[in-house]
């Protein structure tokens, strides 16, 4: 369930930074927002470890920042993988939007989903 509603945020994320950067990123609707977020769960899934593994000494000299070159190399593929559906302009705003959506993960996160979680405890 919880991946569910994460692929739910990522599809919400992903049109409203559609919606923002229009120039820059695009999208052909809501279905394909979320077929990406599942696309890219899926990429974090297999190929992320992959990619941190080969870079891991990179990843450590970075003090773990170019772990947001691999989620940006992660949102490239995805933006491969999806086609025409789902487009990202240069790996420039690939990165932009990795840290965005990092960001914004964490904000989620710490603000609705670890309170709720608390209260059931």
């Amino acid at each position: 369930m919880r991946w569910l509603i994460g692929c739910l945020i990522n599809a919400v994320l992903f049109m409203a930074l559609a919606g923002y950067f229009h120039d820059s990123f695009q999208l052909t609707g809501f279905w394909a927002a979320f077929q990406a977020s599942i696309l890219l769960s899926i990429l974090n899934v297999l190929v992320r470890p992959l990619l941190i593994l080969l870079t891991l000494p990179v990843t450590l000299l970075t003090m773990g920042l170019f772990l947001f070159v691999i989620n940006a190399i992660t949102l490239e593929l995805t933006d491969y993988l999806m086609g025409d559906s789902f487009e990202i302009n240069g790996f420039g705003m690939a990165l932009f939007f990795a840290v965005l959506m990092s960001l914004v993960n964490i904000m989620i996160q710490k603000t609705i989903l670890e309170p709720s979680r608390n209260k059931k405890n």
